[in-house]
């Protein structure tokens, strides 16, 4: 592949995957404002090869580890871009995925200020690298996946198109309990290890935050921070949830909510409890 063809390719894949870049360019919002250039390049480069690692481990060297056993279907290789045998959004989904969970377990742990008018986490560092955040996150974004894998197997039937399947089937909807495993494990893996690399590699917080001018480069505070992670994990259920309905898998699609309305109801617990310690404090 020539460099004019990859760059092609690229481009065609923006234009082909459009809701996979939204939701990415929502992630880098995020995780720029939250972490900074640095942490955020960082970040997304880890999430890319521990997810493209896995990806070409199941399904390309067939070894089943860490998602169990499946094979990706090239039909699309001139219209997006693909890296070895993985079509690249997939491994680039895991970016945004890994990091909405973390961001989203941080807020769930963390001591979480809210009134009407702003929401924040107080202790977001402290608690982004806490256990309870580091094993909560992964929990969360295999959450995500037992609504997006069933409706992502059944691409042939929307614009994602017919790219994987499971040689054995599964039994969740067609999908094998090894993968929800393995959606876990990479999230964990990822988290683990951004968390070990960030002491040597950026020991000085200075180095990580500061731009040219001394000032932080792309860390930001404003209004209501700590939702924008519970957002885009929402945005991200929903729209599966309304390709999982718009294909007619109407109990699939019921079966996703009933699924989804504990962690909702979970949120706005959260939310409440919050308020409520302002209240009293005020």
């Amino acid at each position: 592949m020539n460099l004019v063809h990859f760059f092609y390719l690229f481009f065609s894949t923006i234009a082909y995957r459009p809701y996979v870049f939204v939701f990415f360019a929502c992630y880098l919002f995020l995780a720029v404002t939250h972490m900074g250039w640095k942490r955020t390049a960082l970040f997304s480069v880890l999430a890319f090869l521990v997810a493209f690692l896995c990806e070409w481990s199941s399904a390309v060297a067939a070894t089943g580890f860490p998602f169990g056993l499946y094979y990706y279907i090239n039909e699309t290789s001139e219209k997006e871009l693909w890296i070895a045998g993985v079509p690249f959004m997939d491994s680039l989904s895991f970016t945004f995925l890994s990091y909405v969970s973390w961001e989203l377990a941080t807020t769930l742990v963390g001591r979480l200020r809210a009134s009407w008018r702003d929401v924040q986490v107080l202790n977001r560092e402290q608690a982004s690298r806490s256990w309870a955040a580091i094993l909560l996150a992964p929990f969360l974004m295999m959450y995500l996946d037992i609504i997006i894998d069933p409706v992502a197997l059944r691409g042939d039937r929307w614009f994602l198109g017919k790219i994987y399947y499971y040689p054995e089937g599964g039994s969740y909807f067609g999908i094998t309990l090894a993968n929800f495993f393995g959606w876990y494990f990479v999230c964990f893996v990822i988290l683990r290890v951004f968390v070990w690399l960030e002491k040597p590699v950026f020991r000085n917080r200075s180095r990580l935050e500061a731009g040219a001018d001394g000032h932080p480069s792309g860390l930001r505070q404003y209004p209501y921070k700590a939702l924008g992670a519970m957002g885009l994990y929402l945005g991200i259920l929903g729209f599966n949830l309304f390709m999982t309905f718009w294909i007619g898998e109407r109990m699939l699609g019921v079966v996703g909510v009933i699924i989804v309305l504990p962690l909702i109801v979970m949120f706005l617990l959260t939310l409440a409890k919050a308020e409520r310690a302002v209240f009293l404090a005020g």
